[in-house]
């Protein structure tokens, strides 16, 4: 098959009689020009290692962001390799259609692809290395791939193409996000004042970074650093080689200290409110992390929905359409387009899941530590004689010590869950009924119906759970004592008589522990079970595309039911640990 950037089979590509700006062919061909510059300047740079010679600022992290839309940045990179990869796909399956082989439908994508992924790794490096001069090569890129863009789309406007065609949705997408980078590039330049200023704006590095003994960089990496953990790969490393000890380790960041989570929730010139504190202190990372928690829940109905689309067009025989441009429609119809999303989507609902887990945790264990302060704070406060007539015992301190601080962060850690889950059981019961119709209602009651039996297996999971650790507790006890009581023991001979004790409740509690197995794994069989009764329950009205996507639907309404009592129990305990707090 010949090979030309045009084709071979359409004279009129290399027509320029009507104007450069109507040629699509040139129009491809003038694409490639911000691509090919950016390459050209940047390898240089990046094969002579300036990032990593040429700091001004000596710390010992090569991990420190400085740089304002840091986040912003890589957000928008991202989003520009999505839409590459969409535009290559685009291309690919357009070029098809020819009996030529047309270059210029895919090759500026895959260089733009290219382009993208140079991009984000030379702005890494110029970062790291705190010389930002060098980001006029990017800024100077972004203007061309704008430019260039704008007039592709200013000529697909002119040709009356419309918003259902791929090719002028993902050129519309491009201008957007060329000019949000832009302009990420120009808040750089005001607020660094690199260049075009006389004086540039000097920058010194956090004081975490400075203090040599500061291991944790997760605040201080970049975004996908921060998503992979890939910051701590040495200090895995090492601890796969030999044994690790606190030194290794290192200290907190002063952001997550116990003194700085109490500075931040305490103020004494207000009224003492343990929510306003919560709110004012940890309102911010409690909203990020519901934000995540979101967008995973919706990112997990996008499995069901490309399945159903997947076997739906599998097992339909539609003809291809014949047009050189494929619309929207068409390319959401196509199984290896559904499959890469498919597989995308999981990525990124498993990536916002944890990272949702992750921000939750880490504010639970910063709330109670800074709990911890004020309780230690008040106690030393206490005269003694608060303690001798009883209005505070040695028993109540321990409590709220030992047990009101860990409920207060256990209700955290579940607290994105509160909202999220009845979000996440109406859009399932949403699109239930959007793929089943009326049936969906026979399915959503076999769920209800089998939610009560859920809750009794729960409840007697927590029973065992209660009664294994109150005869572990007691069997360790009474080997305590016998440990202490050894020589008295031994002089009665009573050694049989104590150890048949210590056997005797060990018996017991190995029961307890069998019940506890037991009813775990009735737990793990009905989270399996209902949604395969679910679909058993409507298989009249089903097709297979139908089928599939319920049985993914069912499995995805199965895990908030379930874990919707164990919230609601732990927010009606929160109200008596807050009282207790609050005293």
């Amino acid at each position: 098959m010949k090979i030309a950037f045009c084709g071979n089979d359409n004279i009129s590509a290399y027509n320029m009689s009507d104007g450069l700006v109507r040629n699509v062919c040139f129009l491809d061909a003038l694409n490639l020009v911000p691509h090919v510059f950016l390459l050209f300047i940047t390898f240089p740079i990046l094969f002579i290692g300036w990032g990593s010679q040429s700091s001004k600022v000596q710390i010992h992290h090569n991990t420190w962001l400085h740089f304002p839309g840091h986040n912003l940045r890589w957000i928008l990179t991202f989003t520009l390799l999505f839409v590459h990869v969409c535009e290559i796909c685009e291309g690919f399956v357009s070029d098809s259609k020819w009996p030529t082989r047309h270059l210029h439908l895919f090759l500026p994508a895959i260089m733009g692809f290219v382009a993208a992924i140079t991009s984000i790794v030379y702005y890494h490096n110029i970062e790291t290395s705190n010389f930002p001069k060098l980001l006029l090569a990017l800024f100077l890129y972004w203007i061309m791939a704008f430019i260039t863009k704008t007039i592709k789309l200013v000529r697909y406007c002119q040709e009356e193409f419309y918003f259902g065609q791929l090719r002028f949705c993902i050129t519309g997408t491009m201008v957007v996000l060329y000019g949000l980078l832009m302009a990420v590039e120009i808040n750089v330049i005001r607020v660094r004042k690199y260049v075009f200023f006389s004086s540039p704006q000097k920058v010194k590095p956090p004081e975490d970074l400075q203090d040599l003994g500061v291991r944790f960089l997760q605040p201080f990496v970049n975004l996908l650093s921060k998503a992979t953990y890939w910051w701590m790969n040495p200090l895995i490393i090492s601890a796969h080689k030999k044994p690790i000890d606190l030194k290794a380790i290192g200290k907190l960041p002063i952001a997550m200290r116990a003194l700085t989570n109490y500075v931040l929730a305490d103020h004494p010139n207000r009224t003492p409110s343990i929510w306003l504190a919560m709110y004012r202190a940890f309102g911010r990372p409690i909203l990020l992390s519901s934000t995540f928690r979101y967008l995973a829940d919706l990112l997990g109905f996008a499995g069901p929905l490309c399945i159903s689309g997947i076997i739906d067009s599998l097992s339909t025989n539609d003809t291809k359409s014949t047009k050189p441009f494929l619309s929207s429609r068409d390319f959401l119809k196509d199984n290896y387009v559904l499959a890469v999303l498919l597989f995308l989507a999981l990525i990124l609902q498993r990536t916002f899941l944890q990272a949702s887990y992750y921000v939750t945790i880490e504010t639970g264990i910063n709330l109670r530590g800074a709990l911890l302060a004020m309780i230690y704070n008040k106690i030393l406060r206490l005269s003694t004689s608060n303690l001798s007539m009883g209005e505070m015992t040695l028993g109540q301190i321990n409590n709220l010590v030992a047990i009101e601080t860990n409920q207060l962060m256990w209700f955290l850690f579940l607290c994105p869950n509160l909202w999220a889950m009845p979000v996440q059981i109406i859009m399932g019961v949403i699109l239930l009924y959007h793929l089943l119709g009326k049936s969906a209602v026979v399915g959503a009651a076999v769920i209800l119906l089998l939610a009560p039996i859920q809750y009794f297996i729960a409840t007697k999971l927590a029973e065992a759970q209660k009664s294994t650790l109150d005869y572990s507790t007691e069997r360790l006890k009474k080997t305590n004592e016998i440990l202490k009581g050894i020589k008295l023991l031994k002089l009665y001979a009573w050694e049989h008589i104590f150890c048949q004790n210590v056997e005797d409740t060990r018996m017991k509690e190995l029961t307890s522990l069998k019940t506890f197995a037991l009813y775990t794994s009735l737990s793990i069989f009905m989270n399996a079970a209902i949604p395969i009764a679910a679909v058993l329950a409507v298989r009249m009205v089903l097709g297979e595309a139908q089928a599939f996507a319920s049985l993914s639907l069912f499995h995805i309404l199965v895990t908030p039911l379930f874990l919707l009592s164990t919230v609601v129990r732990f927010a009606v305990k929160l109200e008596g640990t807050l009282c207790q707090v609050s005293k």
